[in-house]
């Protein structure tokens, strides 16, 4: 194993374009903020560059607030773990809103973790849209 210590920095965080989990592209920023209104398919999370780590398992998770699947169940954590693929790399980790939105709203906070350290934490405030 490596003697270098990783580093691992948020870049962006906020609002995202669409992102193409099937593309090696990242979303386009659009705004910085932790306050996200309830829209359907809005895009946020954050970017972060990870600098002196290849080949690691880096682990995410987004903790959404209390979301119930079809049969009322509330939804667990998503998360999951991918492998570091430079020594100089980016990773996105967001999510969007999907139908029906209202019960979407709350806070949703995203780690990264790496080595058994949380390296990467945000927490989002997903809030309903007023009608002004």
């Amino acid at each position: 194993m490596s003697k270098l210590k990783p580093n691992v920095s948020i870049v962006y965080s906020g609002i995202f374009s669409q992102w193409d989990s099937k593309s090696e592209k990242l979303p386009q920023f659009l705004q910085a903020t932790v306050h996200v209104p309830a829209t359907l398919d809005i895009e946020f999370g954050f970017i972060v560059r990870i600098r002196k780590a290849k080949n690691q398992r880096l682990r995410y998770c987004i903790y959404h607030p209390n979301i119930p699947d079809a049969e009322g169940n509330i939804r667990p954590p998503f998360d999951g773990e991918v492998f570091i693929k430079q020594n100089d790399w980016q990773f996105y980790l967001g999510d969007c809103i999907w139908a029906p939105v209202s019960n979407k709203t709350g806070d949703w906070r995203m780690t990264l973790e790496l080595n058994d350290k949380i390296v990467a934490d945000k927490t989002f405030k997903v809030h309903p849209v007023s009608d002004n």
